[in-house]
């Protein structure tokens, strides 16, 4: 069952689809909204979202359905194991996936991850600490990680 819905949060309107039992999509609207196609997935997901945003979800219980090439794949699975409220370089997601020099394709990989926050791919920044390549824009990835406690943690390291 393929499923449609949207979700007004606090870093903007986001389209979820849906595909069984899987979510396929969550992405920023930039267009208007389509038909909406009720999916337990999705209604699930946009209770998952709201708990997310308003009630301290650390973690979701759906399952992304990716859709990319094997090398997106593995970059965006790398991405379900980067705990909230923590954050890695570019550079050490490469490392994990074997190869500190494929930084640029990690970059580009994580930049078409298709399930945006459930795959935490905002969660990614410079090796220096700075906020770089969000594809919903710097100030939405700033917020998610303020959101999640990033920076707090790291400022008490110094």
């Amino acid at each position: 069952m393929t499923g449609r819905g949207y979700y007004s949060s606090p870093v903007g309107d986001l389209i979820i689809e849906s595909e069984g039992d899987r979510i396929t999509t969550i992405g920023f609207l930039n267009t208007e909204k389509i038909e909406t196609l009720s999916s337990p997935a999705v209604e699930q997901c946009i209770i998952e979202l709201e708990e997310y945003f308003f009630k301290g979800r650390k973690f979701f219980t759906l399952e992304p359905d990716f859709t990319g090439t094997e090398f997106q794949i593995r970059v965006w699975n790398e991405l379900l194991n980067i705990p909230y409220g923590k954050t890695i370089s570019y550079q050490e997601l490469a490392i994990r996936l074997g190869d500190p020099n494929l930084v640029r394709a990690v970059g580009m990989a994580n930049g078409e991850n298709p399930v945006a926050i459930l795959v935490p791919c905002h969660r990614v920044i410079g090796s220096n600490g700075d906020l770089i390549g969000y594809g919903g824009g710097l100030d939405r990835k700033e917020w998610l990680l303020n959101h999640e406690g990033a920076f707090a943690r790291q400022l008490k390291l110094f």
